[in-house]
């Protein structure tokens, strides 16, 4: 049997909820009335502080980014950091949308325009949840298509409604909601300059050790150093391990105790201006794997804060500009 008290609290609880709808409304929309361009969630901005974790979905798809500091985390990555200018785009939109006109409020119209129930078989909606520290939603929204402009200069516009009301909305403003966590992703891990690199050090499991230099002068070509009776380099093989770090990107990332395959040793690079990377790369089947580690100055630090605590994915081709054996620098 419920308590006096504890009615007391859930009527408390259900007005506070119920207080945070209204306020997330437009003013005039509860009696059936709005101004045009009026914002679909009005006073969310200062509410934003709050904002702790972010949910969209759609199908079978979902992305999860959790809030960590100045940050935000992708759950569905292992915690990997999520582009932030993708967030900032997402959570201004939320806030700079705005009505256009209402449209239908009948259930049978709702997947004409994209907005019917998410949860439902073949459904086209994306469902949107900001939620703060507690689980409270601060801004709940089903997004469904957006209609297309055929003048320019006109503003972008999607049809939306709010989950368990039965009007649906179309909105101007540029809101990206994408279920793809893959999509949330930056993949950059470094741009360093072909130029930039002095030398390489190359130990490789099973094989001699490998050295590549330039000689004194800045745009000297890259050599085989050692061994000393090397054969004759092919010279793209030795320019692929010159940009073996130049707009390098990944294809999937891990924690990096959880590095998969077996380590095929270790190769550090040396680069001006007091930045040099060490690779401690792994192959699993057609997979290669890195862990990687940057020291220096600045620089180096920037790019050990991106590349600390994970194993990075790369194209297989990458092995032999990272970690490659004599035969594989040398003319066929």
């Amino acid at each position: 049997m419920i308590g006096k008290r504890t009615l007391i609290l859930l009527g408390a609880g259900a007005a506070a909820s119920l207080g945070a709808a209204l306020l997330l409304r437009p003013e005039g929309e509860v009696q059936g009335v709005i101004t045009p361009g009026a914002l679909a969630f009005p006073g969310l901005a200062p509410r934003l502080a709050q904002a702790q974790r972010l949910e969209i979905r759609r199908g079978g798809q979902s992305t999860t980014l959790l809030r960590q500091g100045d940050t935000w985390a992708i759950a569905e990555t292992h915690g990997y950091p999520a582009r932030p200018e993708r967030v900032r785009e997402t959570l201004t939109g939320l806030t700079e949308l705005r009505l256009a006109e209402e449209r239908s409020a009948d259930p049978a119209q709702w997947s004409r325009l994209g907005v019917e129930d998410p949860a439902a078989p073949n459904s086209t909606a994306t469902l949107l949840r900001l939620l703060d520290a507690q689980g409270n939603a601060i801004a709940e929204a089903i997004l469904g298509r957006r209609r297309m402009r055929t003048q320019g200069n006109q503003p972008e516009s999607i049809y939306f409604r709010r989950p368990g009301e039965s009007r649906a909305w179309l909105a101007e403003g540029r809101l990206g909601a994408d279920a793809d966590p893959s999509l949330w992703l930056n993949r950059d891990l470094s741009s360093l300059a072909p130029a930039r690199l002095r030398r390489v050090e190359i130990a490789r499991t099973g094989a001699p050790p490998l050295v590549l230099a330039r000689a004194g002068e800045v745009d000297a070509p890259l050599d085989i150093i050692t061994p000393e009776d090397a054969p004759v380099a092919d010279r793209i093989a030795l320019d692929e391990v010159g940009r073996a770090f130049d707009a390098l990107s990944f294809i999937e990332v891990r924690p990096a105790a959880a590095i998969p395959g077996e380590a095929l040793g270790e190769a550090r690079f040396h680069y001006t201006d007091d930045v040099t990377i060490t690779v401690a790369p792994h192959r699993e089947g057609e997979l290669f794997w890195v862990r990687l580690r940057a020291e220096g100055g600045a620089e180096a630090q920037a790019l050990e804060a991106r590349f600390q605590g994970w194993a990075f994915q790369l194209g297989l081709w990458k092995e032999k500009a990272m970690i490659p054996r004599i035969e594989d620098l040398a003319v066929a």
